[in-house]
């Protein structure tokens, strides 16, 4: 029987504990008989990359094992890299993509508006070459909104809520959330003994 195949990418903003997660899926997987292969820089890894290309390839894709990814818990951020993009919402197509036929429609943002593309189709071959059988994406609202329209696509997908703002829907938990807290409560306790000194009031607030 084949090994199972596994993506896993994340997306948007960096938190604490993403390499933790990345890691513990490798392990896991690893565990199970399963191959385990890092898409980087988020969606981008799936709507940039020339799988026919080895440098475009080795850019984007990095098969993940016990062995890179033995010690990546022990830093912040994410191995694997991230970015923004949303390939439902695609200004400019990538050159890969080019000449290439896409459903477009217009998105307005700050009273500006522009004319987006839907790379559904290219993500969908894409994950179809790298003979992927589940797809993980760690991601806030924007990277799981994206998740769910590959499920709706067919593409078995599970997602990992992940951001400092705790504010992904069905969910009570988000990776990264517990720490901005806690840092958050430090600065504002080490305040204290300035404020104090100066005889004063401090007042903080959210952005």
């Amino acid at each position: 029987m084949a090994k199972k195949r596994i993506g896993i990418l994340t997306g948007g903003g960096d938190v604490p504990g993403l390499n933790s997660v990345i890691k513990s899926v490798v392990y896991r997987g690893a565990e199970i008989g399963c191959d385990v292969i890092g898409i980087r820089r988020g969606w981008e890894g799936l709507t940039h990359v020339d799988l026919n290309d080895p440098a475009s390839k080795a850019r984007y894709i990095l098969p993940l094992s016990r062995e890179n990814t033995r010690t990546i818990d022990r830093t912040g951020g994410t191995f694997l890299h991230s970015s923004r993009t949303n390939p439902s919402k695609i200004k400019n197509l990538p050159p890969v993509l080019q000449g290439q036929k896409f459903a477009a429609k217009e998105s307005s943002k700050k009273g500006v508006t522009s004319t987006v593309f839907d790379v559904t189709p290219a993500v969908l071959k894409n994950i179809e070459m790298l003979g992927l059988d589940y797809l993980i994406a760690i991601g806030g609202d924007d990277t799981l909104s994206y998740a769910a329209e590959l499920d709706r696509n067919g593409m078995k997908v599970l997602a990992v809520p992940k951001t400092m703002d705790n504010d992904v829907r069905n969910t009570e938990y988000c990776i990264g959330f517990s720490t901005a807290i806690t840092r958050a409560m430090d600065a504002i306790d080490r305040q204290r003994t300035t404020v104090g000194s100066h005889e004063r009031v401090g007042i903080f607030r959210d952005r």
